[in-house]
């Protein structure tokens, strides 16, 4: 009988089972177990025939050790692979390697992405190939490539599941062991088990339930996978008669009842046990019957308890140090590799190799490389390595990884177990550049690993500080606290001190780091002080400048105005274009922008910050010398000032650039609230909606009440407002604590407490809203800042008070439409003026709103033109001017339409409505109405379909591919209202004519 044969008819584990080849055999007392099995595998098979995608499911095995959870994942590959078409994908955790990132997730996805067409790979990555191809060791990471953060690598991952399952479905996904998977992949995993019955991919998982099995580092993980909706399954122990009949397989039929019971009592029916059991009879030539039944539990602690003697004893010095070899690296095990840790010659590594097969320690893989019979021999076997001989051994593993070609990231693994305190300045280094290697793989936990042990080693007082530095850098995406600790230590007076640029680069991620945290009173003396001590100008005015960015983010400050007047002084003395004088000019805009000072001012600094409409080099989205604050500053700035096409480009570059770079936390988090605030700005409320929503779910997914997490409430709050859906913004801002006193340090993006007193007011809690916008206008005069549109409290003051002081809510809101005129935006007088007429009446009312209308048809504020359309309508009703009140309003319903705010349309319709005015507008579209939907490039298409050239010839002419043209010409087909034949005549063309310009050569 095989090594193979004689572990599966256990159950307890096989040697290799990567083909897939092998007979089926019979499993021990696991019926129930591989009916579930074929059931999910069936299913899956079925359900994908039949056209299905959304029919992925998970099956889980549990138990303890060597209970033969491997020898179902066989079976389970095993039926898989006998389905035509269906793709099977192995990995699993290894004791030794559940510290090397991204272990599991490679040995599972890097076969199946290797072996695409260089097309369809192109595909399936799509905009994450130099995220995830690093990460997944399909390739380097580029030259000069940033870190990544964990959760892009994550993110990333999803994407291509997403591809990849469809092209190669069905898919079976199987890990063996997931105890000792890495943290990396084990936190990647238990997520996409979650969504994997979106797709068509049967996930199954073997794993020991308890606690004291699991790694410390993943213990959280480990209470997420026992929460996962499954098909679960907890092995039991083999019944008496199933371990008889394996005794009397191996040892004949003249085992003696006796001697099987008490057989099966020692082992406690543990299938892993029964055979370890079984060689030790067979090796003492034990026989099996009851008065030898006593020497069983003697020799089950021999069998299960491997001690350094006893292996001594069954293997011999020489092999027992091969085994030793084969231990430290894990699963896979290459056979040259061993041979030179082991320090053995090829003979007697061949001779060693033997022995091990002989005596079911080792067994051979389909590749020709080396595995464990069972887990537990590896473990048996490593822990009994005597201290000095495993850090001795570690050391020549790394070295031998590195010299066979496999890289730092492989070896230091090893290099962290080796023995530290000599002082080694090679192996510092080497920690060092495994440590960027880990970071570009979006490894930072493997890269703190790295460089804690450099430090251990220790490094030369020289680089010490500057390891210290390296460390805390590399908790900056992960580990806030873990960063604060190091810098402060790397910035330690009493060490040696760091180079003077890294000295200023680990003070402003210092200050970076508790800004995010919503410490930016700690982190704007941080820089000043390290400002004062700095003797290289350009460090100087880094450290300067970030000192007034993290103080224009508090939520309140000793000293607005003298700020402001420093920045101003500091602003003018600028010379040149390096990207520290375009930072401070982009500070500059966002100040003047708050102040309310006159927009032109604040567009003219940020049009000088830009390069031809981008962002300049070093104040890009991913530079990491000011981090995204600085251009989002900038975006801000063109949100607030009615430049909002631009403000767009710049979010949108963002979303992209953190994409690409594998940044998805509060990077990312931070680009969608950008968008979304742009799109709530334009007025486009289902899109704002959207991105809102998606910038939430990241900050819940990061911690709880970020700074991102108020901004993206705030908006969210304010959109469904002007959706209509007062009750749900409601129920949202209770949820999410969105009320005073608002997060504790960090201003909100736009002004917190303006938002929840215009929420107050919208639920008609008058008394309450004049408390909190007084409050906050009281706040915002101190500090200087005067925009109506981030802070539109007096004007929404002016409403809450208007029934009980009218005189006073009048001077309210005619300071908002002052502070708005002298911010100069049409936006902003638009809406003062527009909030003013609320509480005013008749004519004046009228008069107030048709100037607002008047400004607001000249500002991208969509939404608000709306609304101020809609008023108007029901101010001209009011005063018996009801022809020009039903054109109004009719634009105002078309307008709300665009902007998806339904409740404006529901309130202009039954103002038309309850004066017996219909609620829509009667009469067909114009088609000059239909021509300025169009865009430029759907007009191309439109003309050459009209005069008859088919998709084909047009795209041939134009240069574009086929699916373009394709898909324009469905835009123009929809927004016409017709099809090929009526084409002409929807856009006002004569058929057949060649060479129409638009709206003017018609005119003509």
């Amino acid at each position: 009988m095989t090594e193979q044969e004689n572990a599966i008819r256990a159950g307890a584990g096989s040697a290799h089972e990567g083909d897939g080849t092998a007979p089926r055999v019979r499993l021990h007392d696991r019926d129930s177990e591989l009916r579930s099995v074929e059931a999910a595998v069936d299913q899956l098979c079925r359900g994908f025939a039949a056209g299905g995608t959304e029919i992925g499911d998970l099956l889980t095995f549990s138990g303890r050790p060597g209970i033969g959870k491997t020898s179902l994942l066989h079976e389970v590959r095993r039926l898989a692979k006998l389905r035509d078409g269906a793709t099977v994908l192995f990995a699993r955790g290894g004791e030794r390697q559940f510290k090397d990132p991204y272990h599991v997730l490679r040995q599972l996805l890097q076969p199946v992405l290797s072996d695409l067409p260089p097309d369809v790979f192109a595909q399936v990555m799509g905009t994450w190939e130099e995220v995830v191809g690093p990460a997944m060791g399909l390739k380097q990471p580029k030259a000069g490539a940033r870190r990544l953060d964990p959760q892009g690598v994550r993110d990333g991952l999803d994407y291509v599941l997403t591809q990849l399952a469809p092209r190669r479905a069905p898919m079976v996904m199987i890990v063996d062991d997931l105890h000792w998977a890495d943290g990396e992949s084990l936190s990647w995993l238990t997520k996409f088990a979650i969504r994997s019955s979106e797709l068509p991919v049967l996930l199954v998982f073997a794993f020991r339930e308890d606690e004291s099995d699991w790694p410390t580092e993943t213990q959280e993980f480990r209470r997420a996978v026992l929460g996962l909706k499954a098909r679960r399954h907890e092995l039991n122990r083999l019944n008496l008669s199933s371990v008889t009949d394996m005794i009397r397989a191996e040892l004949g039929d003249k085992a003696e009842e006796a001697f099987c019971y008490e057989f099966w009592n020692v082992v406690n029916g543990n299938p892993f046990e029964v055979i370890a059991l079984l060689d030790q009879v067979r090796d003492q030539e034990l026989e099996p019957v009851e008065e030898n039944s006593r020497q069983l539990r003697e020799l089950a602690v021999d069998a299960t308890g491997m001690t350094l003697k006893s292996w001594l004893d069954r293997l011999g010095a020489s092999t027992l140090r091969y085994a030793w070899a084969c231990a430290m690296l894990g699963t896979d095990i290459r056979v040259d590799l061993a041979t030179r840790i082991s320090t053995q010659s090829t003979e007697g590594a061949r001779e060693s190799i033997k022995q091990l097969r002989k005596q079911r320690v080792l067994t051979q893989t389909p590749n020709g490389n080396l595995e464990f019979v069972h887990p537990l021999i590896a473990s048996s076997i490593y822990n009994t390595m005597p201290d000095a001989t495993r850090l001795g051994m570690h050391g020549i593993a790394a070295a031998e990884i590195e010299n066979a070609g496999l890289g730092l990231l492989a070896a230091s693994r090893h290099l962290v177990e080796t023995h530290s305190g000599e002082g080694d300045d090679r192996i510092v280094k080497k920690l060092r550049r495994a440590a960027i290697e880990h970071q570009l793989i979006g490894a930072p936990e493997a890269a703190q690993r790295c460089l804690h042990r450099a430090l251990n080693e220790p490094p030369a007082d020289e680089i010490k500080a500057e390891v210290m530095y390296e460390l805390g850098c590399s908790a900056l995406l992960t580990d806030p606290v873990a960063t604060v600790n190091q810098l402060k230590l790397a910035l330690d007076p009493d060490e040696l001190p760091l180079r003077p640029e890294l000295r200023v680069d680990a003070t402003f991620r210092l200050s970076e780091v508790l800004a995010h945290a919503g410490e930016l009173g700690e982190a704007a003396l941080v820089c000043q002080r390290e400002a004062e001590q700095t003797v290289d100008p350009a460090g100087r005015q880094r450290l300067q400048a970030a000192s007034f960015m993290w103080h224009a983010f508090r939520k309140s400050e000793e000293d607005g105005p003298g700020r402001s007047a420093r920045l101003g002084e500091m602003c003018r003395s600028l010379n040149g274009k390096e990207a520290s004088a375009r930072a401070v000019l982009a500070m500059r805009a966002w100040d003047l922008t708050l102040r309310g000072a006159p927009s032109a001012e604040a567009l003219a600094l940020a049009d000088e910050v830009l390069d031809g409409g981008r962002l300049p080099k070093g104040l890009g989205w991913t530079d990491t010398t000011w981090g995204f604050e600085l251009p989002s500053m900038l975006c801000l700035t063109y949100i607030y000032n009615d430049r909002i096409a631009q403000a767009e480009r710049l979010a949108a570059d963002a979303i992209i650039q953190f994409e690409v770079a594998g940044w998805s936390g509060a990077h990312r988090g931070f680009a969608y609230f950008l968008m979304g605030l742009a799109r709530f700005r334009r007025g486009l409320l289902a899109e704002a909606e959207d991105f809102l929503r998606r910038a939430h779910r990241i900050s819940e997914r990061i911690g709880d009440m970020l700074p991102l997490a108020w901004d993206a409430v705030g908006v969210l709050v304010d959109t469904l407002l002007a959706r209509g859906r007062i009750d749900e913004a409601w129920q949202l801002a209770n949820d999410s604590g969105f009320h005073p006193p608002y997060h504790a340090t960090a201003m909100v993006l736009p002004d917190a407490a303006s938002l929840y007193g215009k929420l107050l007011v919208a639920k008609t809690r008058n008394a309450g809203a004049a408390a909190a916008l007084t409050e906050a206008g009281s706040q915002l005069e101190i500090r200087g800042w005067r925009n109506t549109v981030w802070a539109p409290w007096a004007g929404h003051l002016a409403i809450a008070i208007a029934g009980d002081e009218p005189e006073r809510a009048r001077e309210y809101a005619q300071k908002a439409v002052h502070d708005a005129r002298a911010f100069g935006t049409a936006s902003a007088i638009g809406s003062a003026l527009r909030l003013y007429a609320r509480i005013e009446h008749g004519r004046q009312a009228v008069e107030l709103l048709e100037e607002a209308v008047a400004y607001l048809g000249q500002s991208p504020a969509g939404y608000e033109h709306a609304v101020a359309l809609v008023d108007l309508g029901a101010a001209l009703r009011r005063v018996g001017r009801l022809d020009d009140a039903q054109e109004c309003l009719y634009q105002g319903i078309e307008l709300a339409q665009h902007c998806s705010a339904e409740g404006l349309v529901d309130r202009a319709r039954q103002e038309l409505a309850n004066y017996g005015l219909r609620p829509n507008r009667v009469g067909l579209r114009d088609f000059r109405d239909t021509l300025e939907t169009l865009s430029s490039s759907e007009w191309e298409v439109a003309k050459r379909a009209v005069q008859g050239v088919p998709p084909q010839r047009i795209a041939d002419e134009l240069g574009v591919p086929i699916g373009i043209v394709n898909r324009r010409l469905a835009a123009v087909y929809r927004k016409a209202g017709s099809g090929p034949d009526g084409l002409a005549s929807a856009l006002g063309l004569p058929p057949q004519q060649r060479d129409l310009g638009r709206l003017g050569d018609l005119n003509d």
